[in-house]
This record gives structure tokens, sequence and C-alpha cells, in this order.
């Protein structure tokens, strides 16, 4: 073989090489997305929206789940899951009585139960953010804040907070 010849064998297996790296690459970015996807559900699709880049969001879910790994979080014993689980029975049966009252509840009881596993519950957004990594159906949560003012305003929202709370009590 010539020099020509092997140059042009070198210069094709680069290329190949090349074509099956950024091939790998690009299947494990989506691998990853799909990933984060599934774990995160709608919380996924609200990340992107608000970020505007599916990179940066799910560079931001991962630091959520990073997050998440870090904090040490406690398992309820049994006396405790009974209390919560009774408090959310009353805020479920409250709810139709006085559903602003119950929503007010029901945030209460969200940062009891988050203070007792071990979450940091100081901000809300944080809250939120922290809450998302193992129960995805957090964009419902965000959202309950403003049932009350909702309601002030005359919205209808009937039954919207009791299906909108996550209730973390099992570890």
């Amino acid at each position: 073989m010539n020099t020509g010849t092997l140059t042009i064998v070198i210069v094709i297996a680069v290329i190949i090489i090349a074509a099956i790296g950024v091939a790998i690459f690009r299947q494990t970015q989506k691998q990853r997305s799909e990933r984060l996807r599934e774990q995160f559900g709608p919380e996924y699709d609200r990340a992107v929206e608000q970020k505007d880049d599916r990179r940066s969001a799910e560079s931001e879910l991962r630091a959520r789940e990073k997050r998440q790994r870090e904090l040490e979080l406690r398992t309820l014993d049994q006396g405790q899951r009974r209390h919560f689980e009774q408090r959310w029975s009353d805020v479920q049966r409250d709810f139709v009585d006085g559903p602003g009252q119950a929503v007010r509840q029901a945030d209460i009881l969200v940062v009891d139960v988050m203070t007792a596993r071990g979450y940091p519950v100081d901000d809300f957004d944080q809250r939120a953010d922290d809450l998302s990594v193992r129960y995805p159906a957090v964009t419902r949560y965000r959202g309950a804040p403003d049932l009350p003012g909702q309601r002030a305003r005359g919205s209808q929202h009937r039954g919207s907070a009791r299906r909108g709370y996550v209730v973390p009590v099992a570890g």
C-alpha cells in the first residue's frame, strides 16, 4: 500500500470513528433526556418552558437530583404516619365547608411532613423543587397557594386543592 492510499484509509477511519462517537454521544444525551422526562413528568416540561432551553432545564433537574441525594431524609415511624394521615383526612373533610382554610391547613401539613422527613422548608419554590425529584406531580402543588386568592376573586376551583397537594408520608 502506498502512502497516498494509507492516508486515505486513515482519514476514512478517523471520520468513521468520529461519526460513531457523535452517534454514541447523541444517543446518550437522548437516553438521559428520556430518563429525566420519565422521572420528572410534567415538572420536566415546566422546567424546559421556564428555562427556554432543554439543556439548561436538564442541568437544573440533575442538580435537584444531586441535592436530593445530599439530604439526610428520615423515614416516618408508624405513629408519625398515622398522625399525618389523620391530619390529611381532616383537611379533606374540611375542604367542602372551608376550602380556603383547608388549603392553608394542607400547606401547613406538607411543611410539617417535610420537616419530619428532613427536607429544608424555608422557601416554597425550593420545597417544590425538592419534592419534584420523588413526587413529579408537584406541579399541582406549585399552584395550590394561589387557590384561596382565586376563590376570593370568584374563580371556580372546587376540589382542585385536594387533588393538587402531594403529601409525602411514605418513606
